[in-house]
């Protein structure tokens, strides 16, 4: 098993080990998954040491912010995983899904009372690092955060990169140390862990673990407005998704990715939001696909976009997306507490927004009009209804999607709340900080001032449908996404 680079561990607490503890206690949060992990690593490390059992608990809370059917079921999916994998295993897995507003009240209490010491998963957006926060707070032991998030450990960067183009010339300078230091894929095959002992009934008679006999995400379909979409959660769905982009739709992802109609895209946000795969799992399986090594690496970092990696062009703009780009989403969530508010944009954009705040608009709608897709613009209703009906937006159509609502809303700090209601509700990769990227991108953020200068927008980046489907292919998008889908969802 390979060791837990210090980097990527930070103790939340002054607290001590309790060596008369029962087991060693993972709360897993975020990195949902027994593969490719540097939080399990890190917990059976100290399995291991304290010659203690490790109990795995992973909780789904009955409320949390923008909730709905289909986030609650993509999770459960993943908890059904990793309960079937366990079985059989020196492992002790309490999977708990609270059936009532607050009813596992106590419980993570009850565990920690009995660790020896806790570890948990670090992740920096969304209620969880305050979660964690409080709860280090709390416990009696020493309670760890792990970061498993991207190929650069959180701490790596030593400052909030304002352009891609700066963070991709610092990955290519010090990404190289940290590449090769990846989790153990598997590392329950090999550990010789102490075999635990039931709960005591005192817990799990208060607390009953899941059993998945019937389907907890329908207890909550009250909360979800519209419907769960197809798209399943879990370890087995992730895999097929990569497996089906590296031998499908790699190849021309360079030149398609962009377009509509081409379904380019691999489809692997949502997985890494919800941690059911790594990002060192994809990029294995990718290097493995391109027969990679890392004499390939280019020596001098450029910042250049393309020929660092040294594997093929389609490749390469993968990386861009998914070290480049997602990571930079990352690097701002850890570094600044207002990623989610107006104040985090560049100040140029601040500026030009706020100049422009009380310009005419042709068209303004409600976020009720916003939410049902009932504006003027057939593209921009497209979008939406892919994202009410299938939990996601084409990659290239998020930006126009965006960029549409500051230009039909009264301000920009209304567009920015409408952005992110919308995203966080029905994306199954929202409340992310790359989504976060994405939204914020619309606004200015890593962008520069572009001119002329324009009403609503100033000097930020515009960009309008017609271009759009100028320049794309959009016709079967469209056909696709059209109204007659969204009158399936019924009434709203």
């Amino acid at each position: 098993m390979n060791s837990v680079p210090s980097i990527r561990i930070q103790a939340c607490n002054r607290a001590d080990i309790n060596g008369v503890g029962d087991y060693v206690l993972y709360w897993m949060i975020a990195a949902r998954r027994i593969t490719s992990n540097f939080a399990l690593d890190r917990a059976i490390e100290w399995s291991l040491r304290l010659h203690k059992p490790l109990l795995i608990f992973e909780a789904l809370r009955w409320e949390f912010p923008w909730e709905t059917e289909r986030t609650r079921r993509f999770v459960i999916d993943g908890m059904k995983h990793n309960l079937r994998a366990l079985q059989g295993t020196n492992v002790l897995y309490y999977p708990y899904v609270e059936l009532a507003h607050n009813s596992s009240k106590g419980l993570l209490a009850s565990l920690a009372n009995r660790a020896a010491v806790i570890v948990t998963d670090e992740f920096p957006c969304f209620f969880l690092p305050s979660m964690v926060a409080a709860a280090a707070k709390k416990v009696p032991v020493l309670l760890e955060q792990v970061d498993s998030n991207g190929l650069l450990p959180l701490r790596a960067a030593p400052k909030e990169f304002t352009t891609a183009f700066a963070f991709r010339r610092f990955l290519q300078k010090d990404l190289p140390a940290h590449l090769l230091a990846f989790p153990s894929h598997n590392p329950l095959s090999r550990a010789n862990l102490t075999a635990p002992k039931p709960l005591p009934k005192s817990i799990v008679g208060r607390w009953p673990p899941a059993s998945f006999d019937s389907d907890h995400a329908s207890a909550k379909s009250r909360s979800a407005r519209k419907p769960p979409v197809e798209l399943r959660g879990g370890r087995l769905e992730a895999r097929k998704h990569l497996e089906n982009f590296l031998s499908e739709k790699l190849e021309g992802y360079a030149e398609e990715r962009n377009h509509p109609d081409k379904e380019a895209a691999s489809g692997l946000s949502p997985y890494l939001h919800f941690g059911h795969i790594s990002s060192h799992e994809i990029f294995s399986s990718l290097a493995n696909h391109e027969h990679w090594t890392s004499e390939r690496l280019a020596l001098r970092p450029t910042g250049s976009r393309a020929g660092w990696w040294g594997m093929s062009t389609s490749a390469e703009a993968f990386l861009d997306q998914f070290v480049t780009w997602r990571e930079l989403g990352f690097n701002m969530c850890h570094l600044r507490k207002d990623y989610d508010r107006f104040s985090s944009l560049p100040a140029w954009a601040q500026q030009t927004l706020t100049e422009h705040k009380g310009d005419p608009r042709q068209y303004r709608y409600t976020p009720e009009q916003f939410d049902t897709a009932r504006t003027h613009d057939p593209l921009w209703n497209a979008a939406q209804i892919q994202l009410l009906t299938e939990g996601r937006i084409h990659n290239y159509l998020r930006m126009i999607w965006g960029k549409k609502i500051l230009e039909w809303t009264r301000s920009p700090m209304e567009a920015l709340k409408i952005m992110i209601e919308l995203n966080n509700r029905y994306a199954l990769d929202g409340r992310d900080p790359n989504s976060f990227t994405g939204i914020f991108w619309c606004l200015g953020r890593y962008d520069r001032p572009w001119g002329p200068e324009r009403p609503i927008f100033g000097t930020v980046r515009y960009m309008s449908s017609a271009n759009t489907m100028r320049k794309l292919r959009v016709k079967k998008y469209l056909q696709t996404y059209g109204p007659k889908l969204l009158n399936q969802l019924g009434p709203q």
